[in-house]
């Protein structure tokens, strides 16, 4: 698995696009995923310190988490199907047993920027990803 990083995100509401790129940490390759709005959103408060006056959905789910004395410990996208891409939140109970919860990438890198979790991506979705978008161009 290779460790990335959120290295930016684009949104156009006139296109409706919205798009997140990952890189590698300490490398040069990225992963670009388009996502939905509201996602991207939630994405984008938290990482510019925006703290609304209720709970979004990210943070409610979070702070269950977190009450439930489970940790999210890493995000791990895993699969790539048809240009769709899916994902894993890695979570570390209290007992130290680890569970694997199936999610879209969109909100498992929401709840990762809120958790201040890694976010790693599979070596073969990185050289499937190139092809792809190799291909697109």
């Amino acid at each position: 698995m290779v460790e990335m990083e959120l290295n930016k995100i684009v949104i156009d509401e006139k296109r409706h696009d919205q798009l997140i790129v990952l890189k590698e940490k300490g490398g040069e390759r990225v992963l670009p995923i388009v996502i939905g709005l509201a996602e991207a959103s939630a994405i984008k408060l938290k990482i510019s310190g925006f703290v609304p006056q209720r709970p979004l959905t990210h943070d409610l789910l979070h702070t269950t988490i977190n009450f439930l004395e489970a940790k999210i410990e890493k995000i791990i996208i895993d699969k790539m199907e048809e240009s769709t891409f899916h994902a894993k939140i890695a979570l570390k109970t209290s007992s130290g047993a680890e569970k694997l919860i199936d999610a879209r990438p969109s909100d498992s890198i929401a709840l990762a920027v809120r958790a201040h979790a890694p976010i790693y991506v599979q070596e073969d979705i990185l050289k499937q990803s190139e092809i792809f978008n190799k291909d697109n161009q």
